[in-house]
């Protein structure tokens, strides 16, 4: 094989990368199964299509090697191939937040009160919840808590939060987090303490932010 053909074959299969993370559904798959492995039918629900469409983003990108699937009696259950597929996305949408302006924007909007952030660096917030001068909450559900959390983070499912209230001092500042950036799910877990008196912040951290920035997180399955 000749130098020209050989470095066309070298691009060409870094460039199947490329192709499976083209579309805006397949990179969701991606920071879902970041949390954890999940069935088709719960990928779908999530994304809100069809079973039959996520099957075949999933083809796409398992064909990318990016993701991997086993049976589960009548379940197939999909899962990233590696922590470097999760540190993929959180790299992408890094590289996207620092030069697309229109993510830029939309990102602002969503943060639309900055007030809501906890303004305080990984290694701090790290050391405060070590030290229980802040309570962090894991508001995704539970069985992505299972697969890994923040240290010291409690799991408290959105759907849970109302009726375990008397489970969070309302003398301590809380900090939640969910899925990264693009989630959603602390949002409205804010908007519900708050409006019961509590002093909580969010975090824009998910797992696979923490973990891609070099912080430990825990994984209760592997113990």
């Amino acid at each position: 094989m000749n130098k020209r053909l050989l470095k066309d074959l070298l691009y060409e299969q870094v460039a199947r990368i490329g192709k499976a993370v083209s579309s805006p559904k397949r990179l969701e798959l991606m920071e879902l199964l970041a949390q954890g492995e999940k069935t088709v039918e719960v990928l779908a629900s999530e994304l809100s299509i069809d079973v039959k469409l996520a099957s075949a983003h999933l083809k796409a990108l398992r064909q990318a090697r990016l993701v991997e699937s086993r049976r589960d009696g009548k379940y197939m259950v999909y899962r990233l191939s590696g922590d470097d597929v999760a540190n993929l996305w959180v790299t992408l949408r890094l590289v996207a937040e620092e030069h697309l302006v229109e993510l830029q924007m939309a990102l602002q909007h969503m943060v639309s009160a900055p007030e809501k952030l906890a303004q305080v660096g990984r290694t701090d917030l790290l050391e405060q919840a070590r030290r229980g001068e802040v309570i962090v909450i894991d508001v995704r559900p539970q069985d992505e808590y299972q697969v890994a959390h923040l240290p010291f983070a409690r799991s408290m499912p959105l759907p849970e939060i109302e009726r375990r209230l008397a489970e969070l001092p309302k003398d301590h500042d809380i900090v939640a987090y969910c899925r990264g950036p693009f989630c959603m799910l602390s949002d409205e877990a804010l908007k519900l303490l708050s409006g019961q008196g509590y002093r909580v912040r969010k975090i824009l951290d998910g797992v696979a932010e923490w973990q891609a920035a070099g912080m430990p997180v825990e994984r209760p399955l592997e113990s």
